[in-house]
């Protein structure tokens, strides 16, 4: 491995922290730790005892302009090698450190993959495929643009994640009140810290778009998978390399998800097919050194339009998804890749059934269907009787990096705040995929009352 010492820059977002920060530690000589959120309470200890140094920056964040130079200055006080975060919202000042140091990142490429409105540009110039969209800065833009776009539209933030702050609008009567439900619901997430930490006016930029047609007929022979795919995979010194497609459960309205399945079981040659598209997709954003994670509409007659593309590996579970399915460490393989080591990647896409079949889903107080529930139950996951939901076989176990505390209220679902109804995230694992979507839609739609069981609910 030889000497090598790696700054990980800590804001929320990505995989879970207790598993990422032990693989960066175990693959470098030394790791510094800057924080620029608070850490997860189950990962602090481990931060502690795998990292040289923990930097918290937590109570005096610098500002979106001077946090390149935080990060230049630490870099240069540790001698790092390598400069990386798993963190959507951290990425574009993280990439700017890097090319300051001369170290890899994702390169100036990664603005494009964290504006929508830049990333849709580049698509559409590549002459790829993508829905129509306006950029929009005021109710009058909205206005302008919904005369010029086919309803129904999506309105959405053009850097945002987890859906916060979407509404489709299927009527000009609404354009008024969509605005203002989005630019509060995008206020609500930077008082959460879930926005962009670099570009500070970035939470005011909009887009409305378009929807996609999407479906899974022509795709899937079965029901219950939802229309969209995702390809995780990396880009190594400007070369992109897919690892494997992860499937989804349908979103609730919306667009909020619920959860994501692999392995995928579409068969491999539609693998390919979507796979082939995010290459296209990745290489016209101009990536250096990262993780990718693009996502893919599903249309009629095997069609295929993008949504985006992150230039870091999809956040919540998928990391350890990847790893228990196929044996991949992506976070260990960026780590080296940021040191100009072999990735150690496969050669090429994984498309087999793997070892077992993993997924995740999120604890929303919702079903499957986006039926909020009726009651406010305790959240109390180790009094709740899991065999009654799942098949034999099959696991579940709850993320705590990413879950409120046993004993939590349930809120209310509220449509349109994406990731902020989250409650928690669970990690499934079952003998097969089709067990896996079985036990997902029990869970889903049997939580509100397994909880109801085991603690007194709140109406």
């Amino acid at each position: 491995m030889g000497d090598s010492t790696v700054l990980l820059v800590y804001a929320r977002g990505g995989p879970p922290p207790s598993d990422a920060i032990p693989k960066v530690a175990a693959t470098a000589d030394r790791l510094h730790l800057l924080l620029l959120d608070p850490l997860p309470l189950p990962a602090v200890a481990l931060a502690t005892r795998c990292c040289t140094s923990v930097t918290d920056l937590t109570a005096a964040r610098p500002e979106p302009g001077g946090l390149s130079d935080t990060i230049v200055a630490l870099a240069r006080r540790t001698a790092a090698d390598a400069v990386l975060t798993f963190s959507e919202f951290a990425l574009l000042a993280v990439a700017e450190a890097a090319e300051r140091l001369g170290l890899r990142g994702p390169g100036p490429g990664a603005a494009k993959a964290r504006s929508k409105r830049l990333m849709r540009r580049a698509w559409a110039d590549a002459g790829l495929p993508v829905p129509r969209f306006r950029p929009v800065d005021s109710l009058t833009d909205l206005e302008r643009a919904w005369a010029e776009l086919h309803p129904p539209v999506l309105l959405k933030s053009a850097w945002g994640a987890g859906s916060i702050g979407q509404v489709v609008l299927e009527r000009r009567a609404q354009l008024a009140d969509a605005w203002s439900h989005t630019t509060g619901a995008l206020t609500a997430a930077t008082a959460r810290g879930m926005s962009e930490l670099k570009a500070g006016e970035a939470h005011h930029e909009l887009i409305v778009e378009e929807l996609i047609p999407a479906t899974t007929e022509s795709w899937y022979d079965g029901s219950g998978y939802g229309d969209y795919l995702s390809v995780e995979g990396m880009v190594v010194d400007g070369v992109y390399h897919p690892v494997c497609v992860t499937g989804r459960l349908p979103t609730v309205p919306d667009f909020t998800e619920l959860g994501n399945m692999a392995p995928c079981v579409l068969p491999e040659a539609l693998q390919h097919t979507v796979s082939d598209l995010s290459r296209r997709a990745v290489d016209a954003l101009g990536l250096g050194t990262c993780g990718t994670h693009t996502e893919i509409k599903l249309m009629a007659d095997r069609r295929l339009c993008l949504l985006e593309t992150a230039a870091r590996f999809g956040g919540l579970l998928l990391t350890q998804q990847i790893e228990a399915i196929h044996g991949v460490d992506l976070v260990g393989a960026l780590t080296r890749a940021h040191l100009g080591q072999d990735p150690g990647l496969p050669d090429g896409l994984l498309t087999g059934p793997g070892r077992c079949a993993a997924g995740s889903v999120n604890v929303l107080a919702t079903d499957s269907r986006g039926r909020p529930w009726t009651t406010r139950p305790v959240f109390v996951p180790e009094a709740v009787d899991w065999d009654r939901l799942l098949s034999p076989g099959s696991g579940i176990r709850v993320a705590p990096d990413f879950t409120v505390p046993s004993g939590t209220l349930m809120h209310h679902y509220r449509t349109g705040h994406g990731s902020l109804n989250l409650a928690g995230v669970l990690l499934l694992t079952a003998p097969t995929p089709q067990v896996l979507l079985r036990d997902s839609y029990a869970v889903l739609n049997g939580l509100e009352q397994a909880l109801a069981g085991a603690a007194p609910a709140h109406d």
